[in-house]
């Protein structure tokens, strides 16, 4: 397992698809990156906003997604509890698997740790679309499984950590995004002018 320190930057990514009180999706996205940044985090860097259809098809309204470079003091167990307090402040609702939402934000990566160990990690990588669906993991699995299939987490995280490399799969995210399908690529729609 890699070393677990509190130095190490977490890739997140952001995702709304329902208006809450700070706004419209857009703007919810934007107050809480202000939130974590009152709560501890310092995000170092935010990708630029853009649009990608609900997953599943027709499960909703089209999300708006970026992704952010955070430090935090803390390890990853916190790190995540700090993103569930910020989405319970954007009234998430934690109702259907994939539903729409108020607020989303996925702790993908925190420099090379991988969690629980590399064994568990992969398991859940291999998890068949139908297994996803009715699945979920009573622990934090690092990176996220299923990061290097999902151009709506990969694209913006493209535009602020290109270089990073999955600790398990040795690809950089701009090797990521090279391997998806061009259809998948071009759901991601970047909106003009939006950006912390």
């Amino acid at each position: 397992m890699a070393r677990m320190t509190s130095d190490q930057p977490c890739l997140i990514a952001i995702g709304a698809n329902m208006p809450s009180a700070a706004g419209d999706p857009a703007a919810t996205v934007a107050a809480a990156l202000a939130h974590l940044s009152g709560e501890g985090c310092v995000v170092t860097a935010v990708s630029p906003y853009y649009r990608t259809p609900a997953f599943p098809p027709g499960s909703g309204p089209d999300f708006v997604n970026a992704a952010a470079v955070l430090r935090v003091a803390a390890g990853p167990e916190a790190v995540l509890a700090r993103l569930h307090a910020t989405e319970d402040a954007f009234a998430r609702r934690r109702r259907a698997r994939w539903g729409p939402r108020t607020l989303d934000l996925d702790l993908i990566a925190m420099g090379d740790t991988v969690l629980p160990d590399a064994a568990t990690q992969a398991r859940w990588r291999a998890l068949d679309a139908a297994a996803q669906r009715s699945l979920a993991p009573d622990r934090l699995i690092l990176p996220h499984p299923r990061m290097q299939e999902r151009a709506f987490v990969l694209v913006p995280l493209a535009d602020i950590a290109p270089g990073w490399r999955h600790p398990a799969l040795g690809y950089t995210v701009e090797d990521m995004v090279g391997a998806l399908p061009e259809a998948a690529r071009a759901e991601v729609v970047p909106l003009p002018n939006r950006r912390l």
